[in-house]
């Protein structure tokens, strides 16, 4: 990540995040809870819901991680008032700490490069002394959720890494499926 961010007007120019529709989608357990099932709407606070009840950052990144806040309101200097969706902090097994900043959307929503732009700024203010990475999430059909990583490079916001994750009963997942998981580890 550059340690200068570019102007934002510079970061929108014809970037788009959206996921891709040739990703393999990893089959998880989902841990939602049935309530929260019941009454969840298809936007962004039930996509955060149900990536933090199904740590779905952790499985990402391979992490330990900890939902720090929701909606962190603050003023980001050279940017102005800002909000990140949800703000988790980690840990490796090395001891090193991390920050994730999580953009999510729901519904017909578009994922921002320029709220990007911003949680990262967000998070080099607030946390300077942890490792920033960003994260955008998404709902998509068949109860698939697309996580992204991102970065900043020469002003523009680029995906590292795209997954996808299918919530569904843990009986939807046989031993076959988790032999073809472990060939993969």
């Amino acid at each position: 990540m550059p340690s200068k961010l570019q102007p934002v007007s510079v970061l929108s120019r014809g970037i788009t995040i959206r996921p891709r529709e040739d990703c393999f989608a990893l089959n998880v357990p989902d841990c939602t809870p049935c309530l929260v099932i019941s009454y969840a709407l298809n936007d962004e606070q039930a996509l955060l819901a149900k990536v933090r009840y199904n740590r779905l950052i952790d499985i990402f990144f391979g992490l330990t991680t900890y939902s720090l806040q929701n909606h962190l309101r603050t003023h980001v200097k050279d940017m102005g008032q800002i909000e990140v969706d949800e703000v988790y902090v980690g840990l490796n097994r090395n001891g090193a700490h991390f920050v994730i900043p999580v953009q999510a959307k729901g519904g017909s929503d578009k994922l921002s490069p320029v709220q990007t732009a911003q949680d990262i700024a967000c998070c080099k203010a607030k946390f300077p002394d942890l490792i920033c990475r960003p994260v955008s999430a998404q709902f998509m059909a068949d109860d698939v959720i697309a996580l992204f990583e991102l970065t900043v490079e020469s002003g523009r916001v680029l995906v590292v890494e795209e997954r996808h994750y299918r919530l569904v009963p843990s009986d939807r997942i046989d031993s076959e499926t988790i032999r073809q998981y472990a060939i993969r580890a």
